[in-house]
């Protein structure tokens, strides 16, 4: 990430959106065959990938950069979860070979991408906090 440069949406961050990405696969394999009934596995590896996205997402959103990579840590937690149990659905026969390397090279790309950017952030100042602007408004009252 190059200097001055800033995201004002969670959703404009490339990490968050190779999560999305992950997820949306992660849900349409989950979909399909044997998988669909394994409903311990199918749930914990969407709630993992889920959680990809959304510690990003409420992150971003924190007041502070410490939590922000705080929340990335997590997310990159939840990407190591979504590897693991992608072992777990392949040696149970719900993956072949291709939606396995498929699934986790996406995870793993998430996972490499969240370190980097906690890295990024961790170097810079507090100052290049990436934040929405705050809204221009007044504060009206209608008591009387």
């Amino acid at each position: 990430m190059g200097e001055g440069l800033k995201f004002e949406r969670f959703e404009d961050l490339p990490v968050w959106q190779v999560a999305r990405q992950m997820t949306r696969r992660v849900y349409e394999v989950t979909n399909q065959g044997t998988f669909a009934r394994d409903y311990g596995l199918r749930d914990q590896i969407r709630r993992a990938a889920v959680s990809v996205m959304s510690n990003i997402a409420e992150g971003f959103e924190s007041r502070t950069q410490a939590l922000f990579i705080d929340f990335l840590g997590r997310a990159k937690g939840s990407a190591g979860e979504v590897r693991a149990q992608l072992y777990v659905a392949a040696d149970a026969g719900y993956l072949d070979q291709a939606q396995f390397r498929a699934l986790y090279d996406q995870a793993e790309s998430c996972s490499r991408q969240l370190r980097s950017f906690m890295t990024y952030l961790e170097s810079s100042a507090p100052s290049h906090r990436l934040r929405e602007p705050s809204p221009d408004y007044m504060m009206e009252s209608n008591i009387e």
